[in-house]
């Protein structure tokens, strides 16, 4: 439970760095490509040049759009200004921004609202607290085994494990990065789970139409716990092999060089 608990926790205060440090990888992995000499004149709205830097309008499908709200009965006074106001509507599909254009923190609260920097926040606190529990009782649990095993030839048997002899250092690096591969295996569902809601540009204004038209979330009861979104189930456990192994060696290095440490820098003083 302490493990679930620190877990949690751990997933509230770092859900904004992780959704900065995942935009930001996926920025450089992606191909932006620039706009020509010739686009680069067009006049661009100050809302579009400061979420969409060098995105020129498609002034066609800016077009249509208008054409298409003119017949609505509107007391705007400049209807067409207004809509140029919203980004998403300058891709011509009425999709939002790409992921990588809205990166920084002053652009993803622009845009998004101050809830995005905790997006995830349901798949993260379930991928931290099943990856805490099951860490520290697997690693408690062969721990305990091996402390019985050591005891076995012991005469007479001791009554307490402090009367048991220290285990090996490496045994108990083994043992941690065992624990943190199962933990991570366990994981790794509400892992990218995660990853894939925080790729995901939701503008405020969206969110709030949806919670006027009072959207359901998609999915199961149990999906809609974690946050798991019913089109990622068949990718779901995508990459567990390389979250299991980054896992478990980054368990086995921290145990071990703490045990090194204690070792020839402690004990040295």
């Amino acid at each position: 439970m302490a493990g679930m608990a620190a877990g949690a926790v751990e997933s509230l205060t770092g859900t904004p760095f992780e959704l900065i440090k995942l935009r930001a990888q996926v920025t450089s992995a992606s191909r932006i490509t620039t706009a020509s000499s010739a686009s680069e004149n067009k006049a661009v709205m100050p809302a579009v040049s400061k979420l969409l830097r060098g995105y020129t309008p498609d002034m066609k499908a800016l077009n249509n759009a208008v054409g298409m709200l003119s017949i609505l009965n509107s007391k705007h006074s400049n209807m067409v200004s207004a809509i140029q106001e919203y980004p998403w509507m300058m891709t011509g599909s009425g999709r939002p921004p790409p992921v990588y254009d809205v990166r920084r923190p002053s652009e993803i609260i622009s845009l998004e609202g101050w809830g995005a920097l905790w997006r995830g926040l349901r798949s993260g606190v379930a991928r931290d607290s099943v990856f805490g529990g099951i860490f520290f009782s697997t690693w408690e649990l062969l721990h305990q085994v091996m402390l019985n095993w050591k005891a076995a030839g012991m005469d007479p048997p001791p009554r307490y494990d402090e009367e048991i002899c220290p285990l090996s250092p490496l045994a108990v690096s083994l043992a941690a990065g065992f624990s943190g591969s199962v933990a991570a295996a366990a994981s790794h569902g509400f892992d990218t789970a995660k990853s894939r809601s925080q790729c995901i540009v939701l503008p405020k204004f969206v969110s709030m139409e949806r919670k006027l038209l009072k959207w359901k979330t998609p999915g199961k009861r149990f999906e809609k716990l974690t946050g798991i979104h019913p089109a990622d189930r068949n990718i779901l456990f995508r990459g567990i092999w390389l979250r299991m192994a980054r896992s478990g060696i980054a368990s086995f290095a921290i145990v071990g060089s703490y045990y090194f440490s204690i070792t020839h820098l402690v004990s040295s003083n």
